[in-house]
């Protein structure tokens, strides 16, 4: 089975970052933010980093350059590229205002980051290589292969540590039919619901293509917070509309 983590949050300049642990031992640092820190009013109080949610883009321009600091990068070597639910994969270096995708691939450079509000925020790390990526991972892009193109572009297969983060849990996480379909033959990714609704495990289904694509149990570590409450991590479903968190990484210094 996949080893639980938790995460614990420290304050690292003006925001609340917790640290994942797991990957520093193959040389990259990475982080999940809370929603302390910012300066973003209600409803994305405070440290809101999505510019698409309806939030004061000064108010995101200045949650992000906190971010970026407290990372130890500039400003403009912070990557985060517009999420499309979809399965693009780009290199850092290739990021600008326009990009649309769904993973970025770190480098030496950049620090690269996904937003997520109850979606599934991903690390890969080859521990071969020390390449890695961060991934955005709802169940559109889950059913559309998100994660096999993202593992494919670092060239990692078993070699993959994953680590995946905080997300909605099937105790709230309530689809139709037509979401349902996509994910009848994953064991354990769906529960019966009321009518002819049901649960959805996103993390499940996660893992369980995880493992499809060659990563060991041993290698994954998952998250044992949610977001379902919406207080430590922003949620769409508990509140909307709501500011993005991150899951951010970087080459170890």
């Amino acid at each position: 089975m996949p080893r639980d983590v938790t995460l614990n949050a420290q304050r690292v300049g003006d925001v609340w970052l917790a640290r994942v642990e797991g990957a520093r031992r193959f040389g990259v640092d990475a982080w999940v933010s809370e929603r302390r820190g910012g300066v973003s009013l209600a409803p994305f109080d405070t440290l809101n980093l999505g510019d698409h949610v309806g939030d004061d883009p000064r108010h995101v321009r200045e949650n992000r350059d906190r971010l970026a600091r407290a990372l130890g990068v500039a400003p403009r070597d912070l990557r985060v590229a517009r999420q499309v639910h979809e399965t693009n994969v780009v290199h850092a270096r290739d990021v600008d205002a326009t990009t649309h995708a769904d993973a970025l691939i770190g480098d030496e450079d950049h620090a690269v980051a996904v937003l997520v509000a109850d979606c599934v925020p991903i690390l890969l790390v080859d521990q071969r290589t020390r390449g890695f990526a961060v991934v955005h991972a709802g169940w559109r892009g889950l059913a559309a292969g998100i994660l096999r193109a993202s593992v494919d572009a670092l060239g990692a297969g078993s070699s993959t540590y994953a680590f995946v983060g905080p997300c909605v849990s099937p105790a709230v996480y309530q689809i139709g039919p037509e979401v349902a379909q996509h994910f009848a033959d994953v064991p354990g990714a769906l529960h019966d619901d009321v009518d002819d609704r049901s649960r959805l495990d996103l993390r499940a289904v996660a893992v369980r293509q995880l493992r499809e694509l060659g990563v060991d149990d041993d290698a994954i570590e998952q998250s044992v917070e949610v977001t379902d409450s919406g207080e430590r991590y922003f949620s769409d479903r508990a509140r909307r509309p709501c500011g993005r968190f991150a899951l951010v990484a970087k080459r170890a210094s």
